[in-house]
């Protein structure tokens, strides 16, 4: 079955991302851009989802989107256990949930086939777990470069998750703000920073901890959105936000890559001694905690490049190119800056 969608023009979010007072309407709809330049912001942490029932796991807490593979497997363990307890609405939950594995491995005819079934179950009551097939269907869509469709799919999540949130449902708030944030992600230029600005304000207002945990990607995601408009110093200072947001938050990993975002606008603001002392710094923390970064190696080799030290920059080249020419995203979606490290690599 095939999903049929009318491909929707380009269209800037409301003025206000403000929770509506009553529910809004769950049927304007939205367009879509590839996501955002350099590294992309990892999604928050999992947390507890308010809207599983206590008999059943919290399957939301198992993700690693690190590993979708092995995400997969410890989901499909739970399908019998969802089958059996006759909860639709967890069961439905969860396909999506598998449906995202898929997607992240780009196995996107089995993700189809997965929000199908998920699509079968649904019924009016089940406005949260709609609105997460809605966003699975849209991220497929989007990841298979078929942004035309997945503007409408995230528009209508948009909607129906402020509708839901304003009835006071459970964890509402933070799919109304996954659902802005891959709005800004599917657009181009201005309209994907302001539907970053419209999710930002969103997570700020709401007080459900899930919409605020958005905030450190959003910064990152807003960031490259003035990077890619060339505006470099306005791209440092929100940066230097996610970074802040990161710091709070705790996590090594994100705060390596918040630091990699603000050297990388370093090196655009031509600072490249400040931008290789900090990725040398990074370097040295990935390498410390077992976890080599090819975009580290990247931009230790650009740095040297751009400081006309090229011998220098060789070598780390060389181990970039070896890393991030296995990634099959970038392989997908980075042609031409793979190239370039394979030129600069000697290969």
């Amino acid at each position: 079955m095939v999903f049929a969608l009318v491909a929707l023009a380009a269209v800037a979010p409301p003025a206000s991302a403000s929770k509506p007072k009553t529910p809004a309407p769950a049927n304007s709809a939205h367009p879509a851009k590839a996501a955002p330049t350099e590294k992309a912001a990892p999604p928050p942490a999992p947390t507890a989802n308010p809207t599983m029932p206590d008999s059943l796991p919290d399957f939301d807490a198992r993700w690693d989107f690190d590993h979708p593979d092995s995400t997969e497997a410890a989901f499909r363990a739970l399908l019998p256990q969802a089958r059996a307890s006759g909860n639709n609405d967890y069961l439905v939950q969860l396909l999506s949930q598998i449906a995202r594995t898929q997607g992240l491995q780009q196995k996107f005819d089995d993700a189809d086939k997965t929000l199908e079934e998920a699509q079968t179950l649904l019924t009016p009551d089940m406005r949260v777990a709609r609105v997460r097939v809605l966003l699975e269907r849209g991220r497929v869509q989007n990841s298979s470069k078929h942004q035309d469709l997945a503007i409408p799919l995230f528009m209508a999540a948009w909607d129906l998750a402020r509708e839901a949130g304003a009835l006071g449902l459970p964890g509402a708030d933070g799919y109304a703000v996954d659902a802005a944030h891959m709005l800004a992600i599917a657009q181009p230029g201005d309209l994907s920073l302001q539907w970053n600005q419209t999710a930002i304000e969103y997570a700020e207002h709401s007080n459900d901890p899930k919409a605020r945990k958005w905030l450190g990607s959003l910064y990152n995601n807003e960031g490259w959105d003035y990077h890619a408009k060339g505006d470099y110093t306005k791209a440092l200072e929100v940066f230097q936000k996610a970074l802040d947001a990161r710091r709070a938050e705790g996590d090594p990993t994100k705060i390596r890559i918040a630091e990699w975002c603000v050297a990388r606008t370093l090196r655009s603001l031509q600072r490249n001694d400040e931008a290789l002392e900090i990725q040398k710094r990074l370097l040295a923390q990935a390498q410390a905690a077992g976890q080599p970064d090819g975009f580290i190696f990247e931009e230790m080799g650009e740095c040297l490049i751009a400081l006309q030290r090229p011998a220098e920059a060789r070598p780390y080249f060389a181990v970039a190119y070896e890393m991030l020419s296995k990634d099959p995203w970038f392989q997908r979606d980075e042609p031409e800056r793979l190239e370039r490290i394979r030129k600069f690599a000697g290969q």
